[in-house]
């Protein structure tokens, strides 16, 4: 099962960063596009470091070449200066799929002997 040819790029928008604003005694949702630019279908998974406080929908995958999805990005309400928020950030991870599996997304493809590759967006609080 194991993929010999790495994982080709993707791409986000916004491509480094994702910024939320104050006030945030409030839900707030941003949307990130992904995009498969290789040439290969992959299977994706986000994580986030502060799962109480941020949300993705939807969490995992597949996208087949060219194909993008819009991800929505929430942050719950918060005490903005009294919870640490330097660390906050989500990270794409994503696989080639194995030759004719379906297109439905398998936490599996993670946990073998393929490549994965990451990307980090690091999430920025306006105050």
């Amino acid at each position: 099962m194991a993929q010999s040819v790495p994982p080709g790029d993707i791409q986000t928008q916004p491509n480094a960063k994702i910024v939320f604003n104050a006030p945030y005694d409030d839900k707030h949702t941003y949307h990130i596009k992904v995009i498969n630019s290789s040439a290969r279908r992959i299977g994706y998974g986000i994580k986030t470091t502060n799962m109480k406080r941020l949300g993705v929908d939807p969490p995992c995958g597949v996208l087949d070449p060219k194909e993008a999805v819009l991800l929505a990005v929430s942050c719950d309400a918060f005490a903005f200066g009294q919870e640490d928020t330097n660390n906050d950030r989500i990270t794409i991870e994503w696989t080639n799929t194995p030759d004719g599996a379906a297109k439905q997304f398998r936490r599996e493809w993670f946990q073998g002997d393929g490549m994965v590759r990451r990307k980090n967006l690091p999430i920025e609080y306006n105050p």
